[in-house]
């Protein structure tokens, strides 16, 4: 057999391999789109069965109508868009300062923004409730995206490490040309990011629009609620309508899996070129 048969059979069984593997990721994604399409008898036969015998559309216009669905999706874009800009703000500014700026004190700061990125959320919960308790802010969205705008110490590091990555000489040929700090790096250095800027702000739509404990803490009024929580109450209120619910979450995760294919290939280049592997 030729080198290039047996590279085309490694090449095909690496290819079937992954299909499958990938496959296995995407059950769950399936089954709650066969279990949102299903009528009421066929939701627990065994065994399971993954295509309807006729398909329940309607279940997805009913799972809307079930709970303010379009009160909840408002709140989770207002919050999700506002903390998304604040990090966009606080975190791209912190890591060129850190990165390309020599002053006394980078480093040990740097070292703490590491450290902080280690804690757990569960060790900081307690003490940053407080203070947004002391300040008035409990039963708001306020805690949910003012927090964005002071950075984040994960957003923080993987900038930095993209701003390491770029050419020294560009800062320099803008200095020669009589540019000064902040302009080098808003219309230099910040153009030139914005494969880590759309990492960033990938990460954080994921993580605001998919949080539940952070509302489920600070939210007591149910018109403040966003989807996660909305969800969540959705079988409080109306039982174990198991067809409705999957109906529902499969609406509230087609926009995420829609965003990241978007931004895949952003995606890819900002995670490869910041170091992360």
């Amino acid at each position: 057999m030729s080198p290039n048969a047996i590279r085309r059979i490694k090449n095909s069984a690496t290819h079937i391999f992954l299909v499958v593997f990938g496959l296995f990721f995407l059950s769950p994604f399936l089954w709650i789109i066969s279990t949102a399409l299903k009528p009421d008898e066929e939701l627990f036969l065994w065994p399971p069965k993954w295509i309807p015998s006729h398909l329940m559309w309607s279940n997805f216009p009913d799972a809307i109508s079930y709970f303010p669905f379009w009160s909840y999706l408002g709140n989770t874009l207002t919050i999700t868009a506002l903390a998304t800009a604040g990090v966009l703000f606080s975190c791209p500014i912190v890591a060129y300062s850190l990165a390309r700026i020599p002053w006394k004190g980078s480093k040990p700061l740097f070292g703490l923004t590491l450290i902080i990125m280690m804690l757990p959320y569960q060790v900081t919960m307690i003490p940053i409730f407080i203070v947004f308790k002391n300040l008035g802010w409990v039963g708001t969205n306020v805690p949910l995206w003012l927090p964005a705008f002071f950075g984040a110490p994960f957003y923080i590091f993987l900038l930095r490490q993209f701003f390491m990555g770029l050419p020294k000489e560009l800062e320099d040929a803008g200095r020669i040309d009589g540019a000064s700090e902040l302009r080098i790096y808003s219309q230099i250095m910040l153009p030139l990011c914005k494969p880590a800027l759309l990492t960033v702000a990938l990460f954080q739509v994921m993580g605001s629009w998919t949080d539940y404990q952070g509302p489920l803490i600070y939210l007591s009024d149910e018109s403040q609620y966003t989807l996660m929580l909305g969800l969540s109450s959705f079988k409080t209120q109306h039982g174990a309508e198991w067809q409705m619910m999957m109906a529902a979450s499969a609406l509230i995760t087609v926009p995420i899996i829609l965003l990241y294919f978007g931004v895949q290939k952003a995606f890819i280049r900002g995670i490869t070129f910041s170091g992360i592997k």
